[in-house]
C-alpha cells in the first residue's frame, strides 16, 4: 500500500511538473515566434518614432544595459560585503536577527515601494529629477537585499569543516574567506547575480518613477543626467500610451528582445561556474 501511494505521488509530481514546464515553454516560444522573425539591426539600433512607424529601440535598449550596469556596480560589492559580514563577522544577538528580518522583507518588497522610495530621495530631495543615475541608483537599491540574502546563504551552506581545515593550515579568517569560503559558495552567488541581473533588466515601475519613460534621443548617450527610459519602459509605453501604426509589432519585438537578453543573462553568468565545475571534474 506504502509504495502505490510513493509511486502516485511520484507521478503525480512530475506530472504537474512537466505541465509547468511545458508552459512556460510554450509561452518563451509564442513571445519569440511572434517577434524575433521580423527583428533587423535598424530596429534594435534605430531611434524610436513618436508618430511614424518604423522606428527602433536603439536609446532605450542601450539605457537598459548602461542602468544595470551602473545599479550591479553599486549592489554587488556591497551587497556581497554585507552577506560576508552577516555570515561570518555579524554576532548572534536580536539586533542582528532584526536586521536579517529587515532584509528578508525588503528582498520581497514590490518595486514601486523602490520607485516611490526614488521619487522621495532622488527626485524630489536631490532634486535630480528623472534621470539615469536616480533610475540606476534605485534599481541599485532593489537588488541590495536579494545580493546580501544570497551571498550569507551561500556561504553558510559551506561545510565548517572546510573553515576548520583552512584555520589549521595556519590561514586568517580573511585568507580563509577569499580563498576558501568565495571560491566554493561561488557558483549559488553567481546565481543569484544572475536573477538579479535579470530583474533589473525588465524593471519597469522603478524606472517610471526615477528616470522617465522617454529618452534623450541620442544613441550612445553616457550623461548620467539625462531621462533613463528603458526597452522594459518602452515596451509599456508602446502597448499602452503609444500612437504609432505599428506599436503591436513594436511591442511584439520589443518583448522577444528582451526575453532573449534575461535568458541570455542566466547562460552567461553560469559559464564561469561551469567552467570552474570542470576543471574540478577534470582534477579529479
Amino acid at each position: 500500500m506504502n509504495r502505490l501511494k510513493n509511486r502516485i505521488f511520484t507521478i503525480t509530481v512530475w506530472t504537474v511538473a512537466l505541465c509547468v514546464i511545458l508552459f512556460v515553454f510554450a509561452l518563451l516560444l509564442l513571445i519569440l515566434e511572434r517577434g524575433f522573425p521580423s527583428l533587423t539591426w535598424d530596429f534594435l539600433f534605430g531611434l524610436p518614432s513618436e508618430i511614424e512607424e518604423g522606428g527602433g529601440i536603439g536609446p532605450a535598449l542601450f539605457n537598459s544595459f548602461y542602468m544595470l550596469f551602473l545599479s550591479m556596480v553599486i549592489a554587488v560589492p556591497l551587497g556581497i560585503a554585507a552577506g560576508i559580514y552577516l555570515a561570518e563577522f555579524a554576532p548572534d544577538n536580536a539586533w542582528i536577527a532584526m536586521v536579517r528580518i529587515c532584509v528578508e522583507g525588503l528582498a520581497s518588497v514590490p518595486s514601486i515601494i523602490f520607485g516611490l522610495f526614488g521619487i522621495a530621495l532622488f527626485v524630489e530631495m536631490f532634486q535630480l529629477g528623472l534621470t539615469i543615475l536616480g533610475g540606476a541608483a534605485s534599481l541599485a537599491f532593489l537588488n541590495l537585499p536579494v545580493i546580501t540574502r544570497v551571498t550569507e546563504e551561500a556561504i553558510r551552506a559551506v561545510p565548517r569543516e572546510w573553515r576548520h581545515a583552512s584555520f589549521a593550515l595556519g590561514a586568517t579568517h580573511l585568507q580563509t574567506i577569499r580563498r576558501v569560503l568565495l571560491p566554493a559558495s561561488m557558483s549559488a552567488i553567481i546565481t543569484g547575480l544572475s536573477l538579479a541581473s535579470g530583474r533589473a533588466f525588465g524593471e519597469s515601475a522603478v524606472i517610471i518613477l526615477t528616470a522617465g519613460v522617454t529618452t534623450s534621443g541620442v544613441m550612445w548617450d553616457f550623461n548620467l543626467l539625462s531621462p533613463g527610459e528603458t526597452l522594459a519602459v518602452h515596451l509599456w509605453y508602446v502597448q499602452s500610451e503609444a500612437i504609432v501604426p505599428d506599436a503591436q509589432q513594436i511591442s511584439q519585438k520589443s518583448a522577444a528582445v528582451l526575453l532573449f537578453i534575461v535568458l541570455a543573462f542566466n547562460v552567461v553568468f553560469r559559464i564561469p561556474a561551469w567552467v570552474r565545475d570542470f576543471r574540478i571534474r577534470k582534477a579529479a
